[in-house]
């Protein structure tokens, strides 16, 4: 009985193998703001996930001069995602309107959408949208 007993906690200090990386296709392709106003594709950047405005609206590129970003479109958006756990990222978000980047989450809700989290304060105050995945840029 003592055998099996050593056997058990040697099982139980044995290293536990690290889960598989997450795969960034959760949240890779196009995706659009609640608002209708900006469009950016998620995609592989090094190890990690990125996202670039591939669309705006007028009014998201007025808004982006008014705050000093010139050119909206191309702007990284979404910048260093790396696996916090499964289906969810952290990295920083970029504000056009605030022109400031921001400690972000993204979570996925369901394979068309992800919630995109900002925070300010080390996490204290945070605002977060749910994005809708969409097959091509708007025209």
């Amino acid at each position: 009985m003592q055998k099996g007993f050593v056997v058990c906690l040697a099982a139980l200090a044995a290293p536990v193998s690290a889960a598989p990386a997450l795969s960034p296709a959760e949240i890779e392709g196009i995706w659009l703001n609640p608002r209708g106003t900006v469009a950016v594709r998620t995609e592989p950047c090094a190890q990690n996930v990125c996202g670039r405005i591939v669309w705006a609206s007028s009014e998201a590129q007025a808004d982006a001069r008014d705050s000093g970003v010139v050119q909206l479109v191309g702007t990284q958006l979404l910048e260093g995602y790396r696996p916090k756990g499964r289906g969810a990222w952290a990295g920083t978000v970029f504000v056009p309107d605030m022109g400031r980047r921001f400690y972000s989450e993204i979570h996925t809700v369901s394979l068309t959408q992800m919630q995109v989290k900002g925070c300010i304060l080390g996490g204290l105050i945070c605002k977060s949208q749910v994005w809708t995945r969409i097959g091509q840029v708007p025209v």
